[in-house]
């Protein structure tokens, strides 16, 4: 399969390229991208759109550059740690087939005093949020009859130890636990399957500002694959568990050029 073009792609071509996708297994299905404004979830977006997928695109605060999109796809405003805004998103689009959770913050903490403040906080936004959304849209799905698949987005810092990443990677690691539950509970008939992603360094996202300063060039000397993730990395993987005869359900993809291993 090609990869997509990183190029702005305006509506005409994009009908376009929809209308000649239709034999895609994603054709017309109905796609939330949640956080899906940022650099992984924007090329996730095109990738999906040019399977022929209808895409919808929510982002918490950056109106700006999730305007940048409206060519993609439906573009709503949702604090998904807000159960009126979850209950919103579900309620707007009934026929959900995916649901894919970019949504997350960095959790960085500089000022050991802080640290406290920023565990809560990344609780709320990098677990809370995200697994109370994929809960509550794998019961809707449950209910409709209608198979589907949920994609959350966690981190190579879940899986393996880096210090210092306490206040970000305690939460993702959850978010991977209660994904496999999620998994666990709603297989069978109607199957909505649940996965996680695990991004590494991508220079998309928000290890952007770790790699201008350098923080991971020894991993590169280190025999992991010698370049730093892209988004259509992630974007890839994303899409291939979202294809609906797909065998994987409760499992962890991790996108990170060897460097965990």
């Amino acid at each position: 399969m090609s990869q997509p073009s990183k190029t702005p792609l305006k509506a005409s071509t994009l009908k376009a390229e929809r209308t000649a996708s239709m034999t895609s297994a994603l054709a017309r299905k109905k796609i939330l991208l949640v956080g899906g404004s940022g650099g992984l979830g924007s090329a996730t977006a095109r990738w999906l759109v040019e399977e022929g997928a209808e895409v919808v695109i929510t982002y918490c605060r950056n109106a700006e550059r999730a305007g940048q999109l409206a060519g993609l796809g439906e573009i709503v405003q949702a604090d998904v740690t807000l159960a009126e805004d979850r209950a919103r998103l579900l309620g707007r689009f009934p026929d959900l087939y995916g649901l894919v959770v970019f949504a997350g913050i960095p959790a960085r903490v500089s000022d050991p005093d802080q640290f406290e403040t920023a565990l809560r906080e990344s609780l709320e936004v990098n677990f809370l949020g995200p697994i109370l959304l994929a809960r509550e849209t794998a019961e809707h799905m449950r209910a409709r009859g209608t198979e589907g698949s949920i994609v959350l987005i966690s981190t190579m810092q879940a899986v393996a130890v880096f210090a210092g990443s306490m206040a970000y990677a305690a939460p993702k690691a959850a978010l991977i636990h209660a994904a496999r539950i999620l998994a666990k509970e709603y297989r069978g008939s109607p199957q909505v399957r649940v996965n996680v992603v695990c991004p590494g360094v991508n220079r998309a996202g928000m290890a952007e500002e770790s790699i201008a300063a350098g923080k991971y060039e020894r991993y590169l000397r280190e025999n992991m694959i010698p370049r730093y993730g892209q988004a259509n990395d992630v974007a890839r993987a994303v899409r291939f568990l979202l294809e609906p005869d797909n065998y994987v359900t409760g499992q962890v993809l991790v996108v990170d050029g060897g460097l965990t291993l």
